[in-house]
């Protein structure tokens, strides 16, 4: 996925009212960014963080500029905007990338599926066979005492919607299909992921459940910057540290 034109960059004052970041540019002028992350962003919003935006091009919207970016130290930035990651992994998919994701015949977005009317992010068919994948963003790196490693942690805060997500891939494999939970880690500095026990210990009980009645769970590392982003590697889930 190629930025054209790159994204700009400024300096975070603060994000507020969830969907909103105010930041200052070069010049000493104060922006207003659209925040497209519904999540706690917990170290991704450190007020002084240099960050980058895209610019929408349109001066109608009350927001025009969006926030994409955010430097969370250590040389490593991560990506708040959770809409680019079915976009990453679609074109991931499409490009070939992802081994166990080809020879599909068909690809479709956003259907409905499920006893709880949920959305599936992508639908994928093998001749008969139905391959069901559900999408999650990972911004939240964190330090473990003992390891040297930083690793990216899901979710960020509390999710019964997220919960719902397992119990509907739960009961696709249960109907005899495949079901992928795929977690788009748009941090670059991540080694390993891991369900947030600390945060949400009870999406990380249904997350073992879902690994133990056959749902595929994998972890992509992004690369990140200013002019592209595009998953690059797998990374290690560790389901039951």
């Amino acid at each position: 996925m190629k930025f054209e034109p790159p994204f700009q960059q400024g300096t975070l004052i603060k994000r507020y009212k969830r969907f909103l970041a105010d930041i200052t540019l070069d010049d000493g002028s104060e922006l207003t960014l659209h925040c497209p992350n519904t999540g706690s962003m917990k170290n991704c919003a450190t007020p002084g963080s240099a960050v980058w935006f895209s610019d929408s091009g349109n001066p109608k919207r009350k927001y025009r500029h969006t926030w994409e970016l955010v430097d969370v130290g250590g040389g490593a930035v991560a990506g708040i905007n959770t809409g680019r990651a079915n976009h990453l992994v679609r074109e991931a998919i499409e490009g070939g990338v992802i081994e166990s994701l080809q020879g599909f015949d068909t690809l479709r977005s956003e259907v409905k599926y499920g006893k709880e009317k949920s959305r599936i992010d992508f639908l994928l068919t093998f001749g008969e066979q139905q391959c069901f994948v559900e999408v999650k963003s990972v911004t939240l790196g964190e330090a473990v005492s003992g390891e040297d490693a930083t690793i990216g942690f899901f979710p960020d805060a509390v999710t019964t919607r997220g919960q719902k997500h397992l119990r509907e891939l739960i009961s696709m494999v249960e109907e005899g299909h495949r079901a992928v939970l795929f977690f788009c880690v748009q941090h670059t500095g991540v080694s390993r992921v891991r369900p947030a026990d600390h945060i949400d210990p009870e999406y990380g009980a249904i997350l073992r459940q879902a690994a133990e009645a056959g749902v595929e769970v994998m972890a992509w590392q992004c690369k990140l910057n200013a002019k592209e982003a595009l998953l690059v590697a797998p990374l290690p889930m560790d389901i039951h540290r």
